[in-house]
């Protein structure tokens, strides 16, 4: 139960992180997105520790989601810190700015959001059941209204370009020609 709590905690920090960078700017306030971050590793890691515990380990079940897990974990990882530029995505004050479109980016407008899921999902998968599965489909649930959030409240104001982007990218099911966008990105990097 603590799990649940601490993640939808962490969530509602974002949301709160995302109004303040937009509205406010209050100094503490600009640290919840971290604080945030930690709320849901922290809850991720509890829902971890508690279902090991409870589910018979099936070691052919345990390997297959888990490896799924892992890979897209680094693909959330990767999509997050690595293919955007970093300096000016997390460390430069959140003036109006370009919206990244490259790569990642060009496949969709929110693919962190895909990798979460697929991570989560196969966590679910390791231990099965529907008790264990409301703790990650609800996190899967609050990423997605806050990506909802972000696309049409946060971003638009955050990037002056966002609304092309919005018409050019699709907003979480990647496309024909979105891949082939992405595809191309890459190739010229």
């Amino acid at each position: 139960m603590w799990q649940i709590i601490l993640g939808s905690l962490g969530f509602l920090l974002y949301f709160m992180y995302d109004i303040n960078s937009i509205q406010k700017k209050n100094i503490i306030i600009q640290k919840f997105f971290a604080v945030g971050t930690v709320l849901v590793v922290v809850s991720l890691l509890m829902e971890l520790f508690l279902l090991w515990g409870q589910c018979p380990h099936r070691i052919g079940r345990m390997i297959g989601f888990g490896t799924g897990a892992v890979g897209f974990f680094a693909l959330l990882i990767y999509t997050l810190f690595f293919a955007l530029p970093f300096e000016e995505t997390y460390c430069k004050e959140n003036k109006l700015r370009a919206a990244y479109t490259e790569g990642m980016y060009g496949v969709c407008r929110h693919p962190g959001v895909l990798w979460f899921a697929g991570a989560y999902l196969c966590m679910w998968g390791m231990f099965g059941g529907w008790k264990q599965g409301i703790y990650f489909l609800l996190m899967i649930f609050w990423n997605y209204l806050y990506i909802i959030f972000q696309d049409r409240w946060t971003f638009p104001q955050t990037f002056f370009n966002y609304k092309e982007y919005q018409e050019k990218t699709p907003f979480l099911i990647p496309n024909r020609d979105s891949i082939r966008a992405c595809l191309n990105s890459i190739r010229k990097q």
